[in-house]
C-alpha cells in the first residue's frame, strides 16, 4: 500500500507498506548476487541504510544448495537481511543468455515458496530493435502471465512490468491494461539497453507513456537504473523505486561513479571524495590494493554515492527544488540534456501534476527551465484568462521585482494616460497587476539573458498582442501624460481572480461594491469584501487567494458543477466540518481539472458547502490511492 507524503510534480516521497516493513521512497534496491556477496546484504541494510534489496529468484533455483537453503530457511534467513526483499524472474537472464528453462508459474510458486515480499512475472524482455508486429505479440503473452500471477500470487506482492520497447503508445496501453489487474508495482522494463547507449530522450517517452496508464496508487519501478547521475531525473519523471547491480559491475572494472559521471582508477588524477570509503585513502593506495580489497573500496564508494544523492533527492523534493536539481544533474551528459529538452514535448501531461504554487521561489538554471510546466502553465493561462485593463499597452523592460513597487511612478504615468503597463520578463509578458503572483515575483534569473530565452520571449509577446487585440503598444517613453481615474488595486485583485479562478468565477465572487482591506504594514491587499462578505484573502507568500466560505458559496450558486468542487460522502461531512482534511478514501468525485494545491470547495453529494481547502492530489491520484490527505481542510460550514 503507497501514501503520498510530500510532492513535487511527478516526484514523491512515499511510503510503501509491504509485510517486511515500510520503505520510503524514493528508494533505490541494490541488486544482490547470492554466489557474489561483494558487499554483504546485512552492511546493505545497516552501514548503508538500504531498506530494500533485489536478487535473483531464477539464480537461486537452479542452484541446488542456494535453492533448498532458500526453501528450508527463508529468503530473508538465508540472505540474513531484516529488510525488504524484491525477486527477479529470470526475464533478464533471458536477455542477455537466452531463453530460460522455466515457467511463468514455476517462478511465481517458487518466489512465494522462498518468502519474497515482492515476486516478479516472468515477462518478455521487449528488446528496442524489435519491430512493432513483435512487441504487440510479446506484451500479449506478458499480460496475460501477469494476470494468471496475479491469481496465483497469495499474500506475496506482485510486480506487473510494463513492456512495449521504444513504442510508446505500446507502452501507454500495456500500463493501462496493467493498472486493471491486481499489481501491486510497476517497475518499467526493458529499458536498460537504453540507458546502456545513452539514449535518454527515447528513456523520457517511454517511461511518460507508462505513467501516463499506470494507477497512481502504485509504485513506478524503473528497472536497472541506478547511476547517481540519472537518479534526479527520473526521479522528476515520476519513478520512486530503482535497482542496480552497477556498484559491483564497476567496482570489478575499477570504475568509479559520481554524480557526473563514471571514471576509471587508472584515468583518474585526483580523489575527491570523503565517503567513509575513500576517506583515509589516496588513488595510489587504492590501487596498490590487492584486486579484492580494491573491489570491496569501490564498491562501497558506488554504494555511498548513490545513498547520498538518493538523501539530496529526497531533501530537494520536501523543499520543492528538485526541478532545479535534475537541470544541474542533466548538464553532467549531453545524452542527458537530450533527455531534458525532451520534456517540452509532455508540457501538458507535466502541467496537470503541478503544483500551483511552491513555497521556494524558481530558480533558472538556462533555457531547458523554460520548458518546466510552471512557465507553460503562466502563458496558458495569461492567453486564455487575461483581461487588460486598457484598450491600449505600454510596454516596460526591467528586472527589479516586484515591478509595481520599483516602477511605481510610471505605471501611475502611463495609466492615468489609458494605457496598460506590460512589462518584458523572461516568462514573456507580465501585465503590471499580476506582477507579484506565482511565480513571476518570485522566481530568479541571470541579468545576461541567453539567446534562446530572448527569442522565446519575443514569440510569447508577438501571441500576447495578437491575441489581447490591443487598439494601440507603444514603448513606455513614448507615452503623454493623460487624466484616466483608475485604481490599480482593484485592478490588481480582478485580475489575480481571473488567472487564478477563470473568468467566470471571477464574474461570479465580484459583485456589487467591491472594498479592499489593505495591510497596514505594507499597504498591499489582504482581504476583498464584496458587498459587505469577505469572500476571498490574499496570500502573501505567492501572491494568490485562499477562497473563504462565503466565496466558495457563490461559485457553487453560479458556476456550474464540477468546477473546484471536491464531492465527499456523506460519513465524511461532519469531520471536515470541525475542520479535519478529507482523506482519499472519503472522496467520492472531484474536478478533474483541479491542480494540485489549488483552492477548493468541499461539497456533499447534492453540492451543498461543506468547506474550503487546498488540494493535494489529483483526481486519477485520489481514485487510486487509499490512504493519505486529498484536501487539506482550511475552514468548514461551521464558521459561517
Amino acid at each position: 500500500m503507497l501514501e503520498i507524503v510530500k510532492r513535487d510534480g511527478l516526484a514523491r516521497l512515499c511510503k510503501f507498506e509491504t509485510r517486511s516493513g515500510v520503505l520510503r521512497t524514493p528508494a533505490l534496491l541494490p541488486v544482490v548476487n547470492p554466489k557474489i556477496l561483494l558487499v554483504t546484504p546485512k552492511e546493505l541494510h545497516n552501514e548503508f541504510g538500504f531498506g530494500a534489496i533485489i536478487t535473483n529468484s531464477y539464480i537461486i533455483k537452479n542452484d541446488t544448495n542456494l535453492k533448498n537453503r532458500a526453501q528450508t530457511e527463508g529468503l530473508h534467513k538465508m540472505l540474513d537481511f531484516p529488510g525488504i526483499i524484491m525477486t527477479d524472474s529470470g526475464t533478464f537472464q533471458s536477455h542477455m543468455y537466452g531463453e530460460v528453462k522455466a515457467t511463468n508459474d514455476e517462478m511465481i510458486e517458487f518466489q512465494k515458496s522462498i518468502g519474497t515480499d515482492i515476486g516478479t512475472v516472468l515477462d518478455i524482455f521487449t528488446e528496442p530493435y524489435w519491430t512493432r508486429g513483435e512487441v504487440a505479440e510479446s506484451i500479449s503473452e506478458t499480460l496475460e502471465r501477469t494476470q494468471h500471477a496475479c491469481d496465483i500470487k497469495g499474500d506475496m506482492m506482485i510486480n506487473g512490468v510494463v513492456q512495449g520497447s521504444i513504442y510508446s503508445d505500446l507502452r501507454e496501453d500495456c500500463a493501462r491494461k496493467m493498472a486493471t489487474m491486481n499489481v501491486d508495482v510497476h517497475p518499467i522494463g526493458g529499458t536498460v539497453p537504453l540507458m546502456e547507449q545513452y539514449r535518454y530522450a527515447e528513456l523520457v517517452d517511454i517511461i511518460i507513456a507508462s505513467k501516463k496508464g499506470l494507477a497512481a496508487g502504485r509504485p513506478v519501478h524503473l528497472f536497472g537504473a541506478g547511476h547517481p547521475m540519472l537518479l534526479a531525473f527520473a526521479t522528476l519523471l515520476g519513478c520512486d523505486l530503482f535497482d542496480s547491480a552497477s556498484y559491483a559491475k564497476f567496482a570489478r572494472d575499477d570504475r568509479f561513479m559520481f554524480t557526473d559521471g563514471t571514471f576509471r582508477l587508472s584515468d583518474m588524477q585526483f580523489l575527491d571524495c570523503n565517503c567513509p570509503a575513500c576517506r583515509g585513502n589516496t588513488l595510489e593506495s587504492i590501487k596498490r590494493m590487492d584486486k579484492k580489497s580494491r573491489e570491496n573500496v569501490i564498491a562501497r564508494h558506488n554504494l555511498y554515492q548513490i545513498t547520498s544523492e538518493l538523501a539530496l533527492i529526497r531533501r530537494c523534493i520536501e523543499e520543492e527544488r528538485l526541478w532545479e536539481l535534475a537541470e544541474i544533474r542533466c548538464r553532467a551528459h549531453p545524452s542527458l540534456l537530450d533527455g531534458l529538452r525532451r520534456l517540452k514535448f509532455y508540457r501538458d501531461y507535466l502541467e496537470c501534476k503541478e503544483p500551483i504554487s511552491r513555497d521556494r521561489a524558481v530558480f533558472y538554471t538556462g533555457g531547458e527551465s523554460r520548458a518546466r510546466p510552471t512557465f507553460y502553465r503562466y502563458t496558458k493561462r495569461l492567453l486564455e484568462r487575461y483581461v487588460p485593463s486598457f484598450q491600449r499597452a505600454a510596454v516596460f523592460t526591467g528586472n527589479k521585482k516586484p515591478y509595481s513597487k520599483h516602477y511605481t511612478s510610471d505605471f501611475n504615468r502611463v495609466r492615468t494616460a489609458g494605457y496598460t503597463p506590460i512589462i518584458v520578463s523572461p516568462f514573456g509578458p507580465v501585465p503590471a497587476e499580476l506582477d507579484e503572483i506565482y511565480p513571476i515575483a518570485q522566481s530568479l534569473f541571470p541579468d545576461i539573458v541567453d539567446q534562446e530565452t530572448n527569442e522565446d520571449v519575443k514569440q510569447m509577446m508577438d501571441s500576447f498582442f495578437e491575441r489581447m487585440k490591443f487598439e494601440e503598444v507603444v514603448d513606455e517613453n513614448e507615452i503623454k501624460a493623460g487624466n484616466v481615474e483608475y485604481d490599480a488595486n482593484q485592478i490588481r485583485v480582478r485580475a489575480t481572480a481571473r488567472y487564478q479562478f477563470g473568468i467566470e468565477a471571477t464574474n461570479a465572487l465580484f459583485r456589487g461594491k467591491i472594498d479592499l482591506v489593505l495591510s497596514r504594514k505594507t499597504g498591499k491587499v489582504r482581504n476583498v469584501i464584496s458587498d459587505g462578505e469577505h469572500i476571498l484573502s490574499m496570500r502573501a507568500n505567492d501572491g494568490f487567494y485562499t477562497l473563504r466560505p462565503e466565496g466558495a458559496e457563490r461559485i457553487i450558486e453560479l458556476v456550474p458543477y464540477p468546477k473546484f468542487r471536491v464531492v465527499v460522502v456523506d460519513d465524511a461531512v461532519p469531520y471536515i466540518l470541525q475542520g479535519r482534511n478529507a482523506f482519499c478514501q472519503f472522496v467520492a468525485d472531484m474536478d478533474p481539472d483541479i491542480r494540485p494545491m489549488e483552492e477548493v470547495i468541499v461539497v456533499d453529494k447534492d453540492d451543498n458547502f461543506v468547506a474550503t481547502g487546498r488540494a493535494i492530489l489529483t483526481w486519477d491520484e485520489i481514485r487510486s490511492f487509499r490512504r493519505g490527505v486529498a484536501v487539506k481542510i482550511r475552514s468548514g460550514g461551521s464558521e459561517v
